[in-house]
């Protein structure tokens, strides 16, 4: 039997209920977690997570990911624990670097994201653990004393968003899980044995973490659909994409002018036209669920334990999670 987990994300861009709604389909389909993005202009991750475990039973909800610079760690902190209370144990953390474009707009400098997120994990951990920390004195952050008036609930875990190399270590030395955006086995034979690496720095090995493909995902009956809803989202990962990374895929820096270009103007239509079929296949796993069903398998021989089913998810949602639900999960769980 396979020990590959389930998860899926939701951006909370619609009604509460709309998403509260999706999440309660997801333990209903089988699914072990949801993840919901954290950012200021979408609706509120925490408010959304509370819905969902006064509506859910068993799944296990966090946000994925939020990030060390808009919130104090110790905030994020109590609030996760919060989570845990009302949840009965299930909330999950995922933490990362934050947006360096978006954390600007708000005059917010993302200084030292390495140690921010190294830094956190500490004061997560000890607060977790403890429900009290004094006398942390860190680069980024310093406490001279915090104590929680709550009980804690136990062990949460700490998932680290990572892409670049010494975050992926950091993901295999200090976290139970890492979160990596990526669709393609060849980003993952890339990120795999960093975490290895940062794992056995800590006297830990890669079977201590579990490493999650946070996958841009389309899974449709009819493959072209399943391509028609996956385009959009493609676009603005080629557009946010680091120049290592195009280069890793055999992508032009002339081929991502050609999406990013029209996109920084609001030609919506330009850049979604400019989206190659290399790309697609690159930055997104789609198609039917034996088409899908197929491409995880092959993630999960590089070492991936959990799959994270992002957006788009497909045409639309609650068919696209049924269809996976029943063409893909049972074939790991037979």
């Amino acid at each position: 039997m396979s020990s590959l987990s389930f998860a899926v994300e939701f951006v909370p861009q619609e009604a509460y209920w709309q998403t509260t709604a999706l999440g309660i389909l997801a333990e209903k389909f089988g699914f072990d977690f949801v993840w919901i993005t954290d950012h200021f202009n979408n609706r509120s991750v925490y408010v959304i997570l509370s819905l969902l475990a006064n509506y859910t039973n068993t799944i296990k909800l966090g946000p994925g990911v939020t990030n060390p610079y808009l919130i104090n760690p110790i905030q994020t902190a109590s609030t996760l624990m919060s989570l845990d209370n009302l949840s009965g144990g299930r909330a999950i953390l995922g933490i990362g670097a934050g947006d360096k474009i978006t954390l600007g707009h708000l005059g917010i400098e993302r200084s030292k994201p390495l140690t921010a997120v190294r830094e956190s994990v500490q004061i997560f951990r000890t607060l977790f653990d403890k429900g009290k920390i004094k006398g942390f004195e860190g680069k980024i952050f310093s406490v001279e004393k915090a104590k929680l008036a709550f009980d804690k609930t136990g062990e949460l875990p700490i998932y680290i968003g990572a892409q670049g190399p010494k975050m992926l270590q950091l993901s295999g030395e200090l976290g139970q899980g890492t979160l990596i955006n990526a669709s393609h086995p060849r980003d993952f034979k890339y990120a795999v044995p960093l975490i290895k690496k940062g794992a056995e720095k800590a006297g830990r090995t890669l079977t201590d973490v579990d490493i999650g493909a946070y996958a841009s995902v389309s899974v449709a009956k009819k493959p072209e659909k399943a391509t028609k809803a996956a385009t959009p989202v493609v676009a603005f990962i080629v557009a946010g994409s680091p120049p290592v990374v195009l280069e890793r895929h055999g992508i032009s820096p002339e081929s991502a002018q050609k999406v990013s270009g029209p996109l920084t103007k609001g030609d919506f239509p330009g850049a979604f036209g400019a989206v190659t079929e290399e790309m697609l296949e690159s930055f997104c796993i789609r198609g039917t669920p034996d088409e899908c069903l197929e491409k995880i398998k092959a993630l999960e021989k590089i070492g991936i334990t959990q799959f994270i089913f992002g957006s788009p998810i497909g045409p639309k949602k609650r068919q696209s999670m049924e269809l996976a639900s029943e063409g893909i999960l049972p074939h790991f769980r037979e």
